[in-house]
């Protein structure tokens, strides 16, 4: 039964139930379905400028052939196997005539650039850039540079479209040349052909759009969009990228490490000087978007820079800590190095390289984060307070963000939430991935985090698909962010960019290919919040149906991922005994069982159910029969034969995208989880984390006891774990904060559900202007923003018949701000 809930300034309290979880419409009823009460003379946090920002990784290709304005792939031929498999020097070129091949011998132009292309004789290269090709726009003009040298002089040649450039290569000598070209045509396909006439060497080949983002160097419609969001802060550059990978840098002694951790210095300087890397996500990094870049372009847009360090301890389900005390004291002074090159003088060290870059003022640095998602809390934790005690003895004043592991709960939070309390941080990084219906239960996360205890930096976040209800339950989760401003002082969707060609994540803010760029729903839904965020809020209560959980029922099932295992004995029976449901396989054949992902490959052997495919994900089949019964036990044993992780016992099964499952031996054999699928089967929320592993050719009696929302769960009779899914879910959210500067009341309101709110507004008193500005995001809760078309759009108009109280309608699957002029 749906009960009333009221919430002020933090706190949640249970009222009377009502018969109806949702109200009927409007025009059924004057009683109104919600009552937001504003009380104007209650303290109310203050909101920081900084409430809400931005989070860059390269992560889908979103710096270079993204935000960075380079259009030549590969523009370095430093691309090699090591990197990716199927790389080499000459990725992203077509060698048209003549030989070409790369080199890495002491002609080269650099210690950082150490391959080359080598021409004999002439020859003739052709980039297409990323994506379906250069594009360039007709009249426009585009920057060529390139580094050669000729042992007897050559004639270098260089094409686009129908633009020419011709220079002399006179020397033997290391020389850069330069020159533009101005597009003849509009093109998405465009290529950039390179020759020389004689034998050469050639390096570091680049072609950018004159036409960038206030001159530097980034692309305009990517700089824009995110400019547009208003964003308090830019964190970068990651992420996972930031602390995984070898955790030494570069040698210039000796052939220097592929995948290195993410170093700040590799970065800056001219670009021909940067080392590149392999990224993480799985393709090559050029760092000619480096931290000189991001700084810049944080101060552009009016954002606070955010910079993450890394804290020699690899996260992102590497799990490797440093033993190397020397190298931890290194990483130590680089980020005491980084903090001077952002704010030092032009006298110190790593000011003057920032002077001359082109930037003698200092960029004003007030926050550094230091590790990303480590999932070994005692050692990062013991790094972290090295790296906190040298920053605050030598920049006192700088803020030192500390984080909270890759969760947002389990062992691994709790750890490193403790030792941070204990520690006295400034401030804890917060990650989460879930569903929406996680985001419409836990509106009251930060409602009793201790308001004396470390802040919270909300770094990532995002509803796990790029629907218009994932939006609004994010939407309708940042009323609580802004409801605990005094806690909760930055927050950051994440990721930001994607390129449609190359995704390795989703969902992403915004979208786009090599000419065209779009924002998702949820990018129109930050944007909406990120300029009418007000100074400080003013405390308000709701009362309104809320939708109460239900019983864990469905089918139960069986999965893996990239494993083969081995399944007997499926029982389903009530506390007392009675079988529901059972299948030991004897009879030779698996009738009854389907797939929900048409994947892997199932069969019955020897009395048992297989799955032998290792190299297939989410190979889940489902049992015939439907469990109705609130109460029941699911019994099985599973025997892992090869592969990389362990078992996957789904159960609760609506579909194939709604589902609960047991993960034992996750994430490479080292954790196990209680994952949680609602509306799809990539919105996977975790209900528990645990570390966890499976041993190959162990049989494991598995055990699981749903009473109701509680679910106990036992591994060979041993309790492994348990949680209640009994949070309810509250469509209807809603914050009012107040702008000092236009002394206007910003009430924001949430409806995620599919009827219409009719809602009584009561101002506490407080004069008002009859009249105030409206702007109303709604639509179907299944539509998205594409490259196609973009329906979700915001709409703004002006309303009349505002009072101290009023009664609104708030649309179906929508979110609405109004901006209330007061009035002395």
């Amino acid at each position: 039964m749906p009960r009333l809930r009221t919430r002020i300034a933090g706190t949640a309290v249970a009222l009377a139930a009502l018969p109806l979880a949702v109200a009927p419409p409007a025009a059924a009823s004057a009683n109104p379905d919600y009552t937001i009460t504003v009380h104007p003379n209650s303290a109310g946090a203050a909101i920081d400028d900084s409430m809400y920002g931005v989070f860059f990784e390269d992560i889908n290709f979103a710096a270079d052939g993204g935000l960075y304005a380079e259009l030549v792939r590969n523009r370095s031929f430093e691309f090699l196997p090591a990197d990716r498999s199927g790389y080499n020097g000459l990725t992203g070129w077509t060698v048209d005539a003549g030989t070409a091949t790369t080199a890495n011998d002491d002609a080269r132009l650099n210690a950082t650039n150490r391959t080359y292309l080598r021409v004999t004789d002439g020859a003739a290269l052709t980039n297409a850039g990323y994506n379906s090709g250069i594009a360039t726009k007709k009249g426009d003009i585009y920057d060529f540079s390139i580094w050669a040298r000729a042992d007897a002089g050559a004639t270098l040649t260089v094409t686009l479209g129908g633009a020419t450039l011709t220079k002399a290569i006179a020397t033997d000598s290391w020389t850069k040349y330069t020159g533009t070209l101005r597009a003849t045509a509009t093109t998405d396909a465009g290529r950039l052909t390179v020759r020389t006439d004689k034998s050469s060497r050639l390096d570091m080949v680049s072609l950018l759009p004159r036409d960038t983002y206030k001159g530097h160097g980034l692309r305009r419609d990517l700089a824009e969009k995110v400019a547009a969001l208003k964003p308090g802060f830019v964190r970068f550059p990651g992420g996972c990228l930031v602390n995984t990978g070898s955790m030494y840098g570069y040698d210039a002694a000796n052939s220097y490490p592929r995948a290195r951790s993410y170093q700040w210095k590799d970065t800056v300087g001219p670009v021909e000087t940067r080392a590149t890397n392999t990224n993480f996500w799985g393709y090559n990094q050029s760092y000619g978007l480096g931290y000189y870049e991001y700084f810049q372009f944080s101060e552009d847009i009016g954002a606070q820079p955010l910079p993450v360090l890394p804290a020699l301890v690899t996260g992102c389900g590497q799990n490797r800590a440093t033993n190397d005390p020397a190298l931890l004291q290194k990483y130590i002074q680089d980020t005491l190095d980084l903090i001077e090159f952002a704010n030092g003088p032009t006298t110190s060290t790593w000011g003057k390289v920032r002077a001359q870059m082109g930037h003698p003022k200092p960029f004003g640095l007030s926050k550094v984060a230091i590790g990303n998602e480590e999932n070994l809390p005692n050692e990062y934790f013991a790094n972290y307070l090295q790296f906190r005690d040298a920053i605050k003895a030598k920049y006192p004043n700088v803020t030192v963000i500390s984080n909270s592991g890759p969760d947002d709960t389990g062992a691994t939070f709790d750890n490193l939430w403790a030792k941070n309390k204990a520690a006295g941080s400034d401030m804890v990084d917060e990650h989460y991935y879930n569903s929406p219906s996680w985001f419409l239960q836990n509106n009251a996360r930060y409602d009793s985090y201790d308001r004396n205890g470390p802040k919270v930096f909300l770094g990532e976040y995002a509803s796990l698909d790029a629907k218009f209800a994932n939006s609004l339950a994010e939407a309708a989760y940042m009323t609580g962010l802004e409801r605990n401003a005094d806690v909760v002082k930055m927050a950051s969707y994440a990721p930001l960019y994607a390129n449609i060609d190359n995704v390795q994540w989703r969902p992403d803010l915004i979208w786009f290919d090599n000419d065209e760029s779009w924002g998702t729903t949820s990018y129109q839904m930050q944007k909406l919040f990120m300029t009418n965020v007000g100074d400080r809020v003013v405390p308000s209560t709701t009362t309104g149906a809320v939708v109460q959980p239900q019983p864990i029922t469905g089918r139960v099932g069986l999965s893996t991922w990239a494993t083969a295992a081995r399944y007997d004995d499926v029982q389903v029976t009530t506390p007392d005994g009675t079988v529901l449901a059972s299948d030991d396989f004897n009879d030779g054949n698996a009738d009854g069982w389907t797939s929900l992902s048409n994947r892997g490959t199932w069969s019955v052997q020897d009395g048992a159910y297989v799955q032998s495919d290792t190299g297939a994900t989410n190979t889940m089949v489902a049992a015939a029969t439907n469990i109705t019964a609130t109460d029941y036990d699911v019994t099985l044993k599973a025997t892992k034969t090869a592969g990389a992780e362990g078992f996957l016992i789904p159960f609760g099964i609506k579909n194939s995208d709604s589902w609960y499952w047991w993960n034992l031996g996750g994430w490479n054999n080292t954790q196990g989880a209680v994952e949680k699928a609602s509306g799809s089967a990539d919105a996977k929320e975790q209900i528990l984390t645990r570390p966890d592993s499976v041993v190959t050719g162990q049989t494991y009696n598995l055990k699981i006891q749903v009473r109701g929302t509680k679910v106990t769960l036992f591994k060979d009779g041993v309790e492994w774990g348990g949680f209640d899914d009994n949070k309810v879910s509250e469509p209807f959210a809603q914050v009012v904060t107040h702008d000092n500067r236009t002394g206007e009341l910003i009430v924001k309101v949430v409806n995620a559900q599919d009827k219409a709110a009719l809602t009584k507004v009561d101002l506490g008193g407080l004069k008002v202007a009859r009249s105030a500005k409206i702007t109303v995001l709604a639509g179907d809760p299944g539509e998205q923003n594409t490259r196609s078309a973009e329906p979700i759009q915001p709409v703004t108009s002006t309303v009349n018949g505002i009072g101290s109280t009023f009664t609104r309608t708030f649309p179906a699957n929508s979110v609405t701000f109004l901006r209330i002029k007061e009035r002395s």
